[in-house]
């Protein structure tokens, strides 16, 4: 018998000002064999230039950083087109960043408080092409816009045309944080169905992941906070 080679290890880079928060990261991790962390950075510059050198599969990423904040390296990330993804920390009170971090095109955000066995499911999706929305956070986030977000009883945006009328509403579900599985239950068909609309939504739409798909469902007026 030919014996199966074991899964990669998801190649995992660590992009924060604090020492001691890098260190206690480490540690989390570092007990998990599907982890492996390649490298450190201490601000946002590194975090780019390690990011080109080592091709990680996810950056775990500080938003409030020297030389280079993490929102700035996050888009010149993304902007490189390399095979790189990034997972946002941050507080509550820099709501703003992460809006910021998302529209750069982050893979998803948590907060830093976030107790450790979320933060190593949230790297594994991550690093398998998902994204991590955490829906309490986004409406937290989204609430404190509502006052500039587009008025839903208003025509809709033209961006959404492409999308037939089911793709619209797996957006709207998406948009709400439901998950695939969560989806189907609420539209009575198959989860295989739901991913086939959730993949044509984004083509359609030009984005790069669910996060994006959020995103773009609140500033068009798709949903609203709270709804």
């Amino acid at each position: 018998m030919t014996a199966t080679a074991a899964p990669r290890p998801v190649r995992v880079l660590l992009a924060d000002d604090q020492p001691l928060l890098r260190a206690g990261f480490r540690m989390v991790l570092g007990v998990e064999d599907d982890l492996d962390i390649v490298g450190e950075a201490g601000d946002g510059v590194e975090a780019v230039e390690l990011s080109r050198r080592l091709l990680p599969d996810v950056v775990l990423m500080d938003i409030r950083m020297p030389r280079m904040d993490g929102v700035a390296a996050t888009r010149a990330i993304v902007d490189a087109r390399l095979p790189v993804r990034v997972l946002v920390l941050t507080t509550f009170e820099l709501d703003e960043y992460v809006v910021g971090a998302l529209r750069a095109g982050a893979s998803g955000f948590l907060a830093k408080d976030v107790p450790a066995e979320d933060l190593v499911t949230a790297i594994r999706t991550v690093a398998a092409g998902e994204a991590v929305v955490a829906p309490r956070i986004l409406r937290r986030l989204l609430d404190r816009f509502a006052d500039v977000l587009p008025d839903p009883a208003a025509t809709p945006p033209r961006v959404l045309d492409p999308l037939t009328d089911r793709e619209r509403e797996v957006l709207v579900q998406v948009a709400r944080g439901l998950s695939n599985a969560e989806i189907a239950r609420a539209l009575s068909v198959s989860e295989t169905t739901v991913k086939t609309h959730v993949g044509h939504m984004l083509t359609k739409l030009g984005l790069r992941d669910r996060v994006q798909a959020v995103v773009l469902a609140y500033e068009t007026g798709l949903v609203r906070p709270g709804k």
